[in-house]
């Protein structure tokens, strides 16, 4: 059984720390404990939202993942401590990974009466609106004079406390298969995707009229915005813009961006929208996405960003067949994050991969077959099936999630996380999709 062991305080010395490490591994006969610590957690704000970042969402999708959880709790004032009680909120607010969880209660202390008080705060939180989690009730575990409790080598002294808390986990693993059996398997609730782009990012720019054609000029002006021959300072280089521009448009695959409020800002504009695989203008930037998107597909969009968001998939990549035979044309939306795990905004990049299969082809000697999966080229030409050459994969594990559409409905056999059918017909993309919305 897999379960989450939470150590409720970020002190660097902790016992409710060697606790739930001396669970983790003395009882490996019954469960599997990952030790998780909070000490990367901010503090909650909700006016300065980190749902989204890396600590966090690590968190979320590690409890999401877990049949249960074991929260270790220290008693500071009468009370659970502030940096757990700040983590809680933070699975409370956006997210709620802790909903019909069930959650083991237990904690040290250095004074007799162990953390019974904070466990019955904790309690009392765990079950209240928001949180939702099914708390496992009485079998408390409360180890007093904690820093008598452990030997040298961080075991517990007293073989009777050994055997309780042996006796609580297996009765927690009872209540857990309860549990289960009563929920069964549920998905993950993520947040809807607001494809108006009503809210505010960390760059939205604002005071200027999204739908206006000549947005990126306000913009420009507004932010004062470096143009020309300036030049940008980047991780690993300096370039001026013009060049930044040339070294965009040079790329063999048309690139679009759209920051984490849902707003089309950018795509290298290279070529006219008539000669393009995803056809888009020079007025559609500035735009929300529900306005480069036909009302029909705003399903599907928001889904894909979703699952990028919330870090579910890290890249998606689907096929869209209307080119022609002789083009295979691959629509990918990688999620980009800054330095800190936070969102920012996807990547669309769409590429035509057929000159790429055929000079592959050409330079190994290789080719195609039909039937099922050739093993010595990787290729496959079932269209029902995701084929090995173009990147994609049949494996629902892989961290890139892909879908080979049909022209008609674009759904797919084989996706994970469920992928809701995708209409190739009228999506181009995610960022910035058909001109006929």
């Amino acid at each position: 059984m897999k379960l989450v062991g939470i150590v409720g305080s970020p002190a660097k010395k902790s016992y409710n720390r060697l606790l739930l490490q001396f669970i983790a591994k003395n009882y490996r006969d019954l469960i599997d404990l990952e030790v998780i610590d909070i000490d990367n957690i901010p503090l909650f704000n909700q006016s300065e939202d980190q749902t989204h970042t890396e600590p966090i969402q690590n968190l979320n999708r590690k409890i999401e993942a877990a049949d249960g959880v074991i929260i270790a709790t220290p008693e500071h004032n009468r009370t659970v401590p502030a940096g757990l009680k700040s983590v809680l909120e933070w699975l409370s607010f956006k997210i709620h990974p802790l909903e019909n969880k069930p959650v083991l209660i237990v904690g040290a202390s250095y004074y007799d009466q162990g953390t019974s008080r904070a466990q019955l705060h904790l309690r009392q939180i765990l079950e209240s609106p928001g949180v939702g989690a099914f708390a496992f009730p009485g079998n408390e575990f409360l180890l007093g004079k904690a820093k008598e409790a452990f030997d040298e080598n961080n075991q517990l002294k007293d073989q009777g406390t050994v055997d309780f808390l042996r006796s609580v986990l297996e009765k927690f693993i009872r209540f857990v298969n309860i549990i289960q059996q009563i929920e069964g398997d549920k998905p993950a609730v993520l947040e809807p995707e607001d494809l108006n782009a009503t809210g505010k990012g960390a760059t939205t720019i604002e005071g200027i009229d999204m739908y206006a054609e000549d947005w990126v000029e306000q913009a420009a002006e507004k932010t004062e915005a470096v143009s020309g021959d300036t030049y940008v300072e980047l991780d690993r280089g300096i370039l001026t813009v013009d060049q930044l521009n040339h070294f965009l448009n040079s790329m063999p695959m048309e690139l679009t961006f759209a920051d984490d409020n849902n707003q089309f800002i950018y795509y290298n504009y290279h070529m006219e929208k008539d000669d393009m695989l995803a056809s888009r203008h020079p007025s559609q930037v500035g735009n929300p996405l529900a306005a480069c998107h036909p009302e029909a597909a705003h399903k599907n969009v928001a889904w894909v960003i979703q699952q990028l968001r919330a870090g579910q998939i890290d890249t998606f990549r689907i096929k869209v067949p209307t080119h022609g035979p002789d083009k295979f044309v691959v629509h990918s939306y990688k999620g980009i994050k800054d330095k800190n795990g936070q969102y920012i905004g996807v990547n669309e990049y769409v590429q035509d991969i057929q000159p790429i299969i055929d000079w592959y082809l050409e330079q190994t000697g290789q080719e195609l077959v039909g039937g099922k999966t050739d093993g010595v080229s990787g290729a496959s030409a079932n269209d029902n099936n995701v084929d090995g050459v173009s990147g994609a994969s049949e494996n629902a594990n892989d961290s890139a999630t892909s879908v080979e559409a049909d022209a008609v409905s674009g759904a797919s056999e084989n996706t994970s996380p469920a992928v809701p059918e995708v209409d190739t017909s009228s999506v181009d993309g995610v960022s910035g999709a058909s001109e006929n919305a």
